[in-house]
């Protein structure tokens, strides 16, 4: 059976940095694109960043969020710096049997169940 786990998320003020976890298991990882998307209260689920053949990120966060995974811990990481308030949201890790990287929510099979990130000001 997939799982994937997330892990953390937390408060911290603007400026600062977090890295979110996501350990995948039951699943052969390298066959795997993985990917983060988080949901501010009261907006729908959106796209973040993604790594496959390639890694792609939503304009937002490009030159402050890095995605990045560990094939020997089935683990993949966000690394997010230069946190601001709008960043404010519940992350959760999807994991797709393609190394293709979609960006939308149909294009992953398999979620978490979310870490929250909160940036206050």
């Amino acid at each position: 059976q997939v799982q994937v786990v997330e892990s953390g998320g937390g408060l911290v003020q603007a400026g600062e940095s977090l890295r979110l976890s996501c350990v995948a298991s039951g699943l052969t990882f390298s066959r795997y694109s993985m990917a983060w998307f988080r949901q501010a209260p009261g907006k729908e689920r959106e796209f973040v960043a993604g790594i496959g053949w390639t890694t792609h990120y939503v304009d937002s966060v490009k030159g402050r969020f890095t995605i990045s995974r560990d094939y020997a811990k089935n683990t993949v990481y966000l690394q997010m710096t230069s946190l601001k308030p709008e960043d404010t949201a519940i992350y959760y890790c999807a994991a797709d049997e393609s190394w293709r990287v979609g960006t939308t929510l149909v294009d992953y099979n398999y979620w978490g169940q979310g870490t929250q990130v909160t940036v206050s000001s």
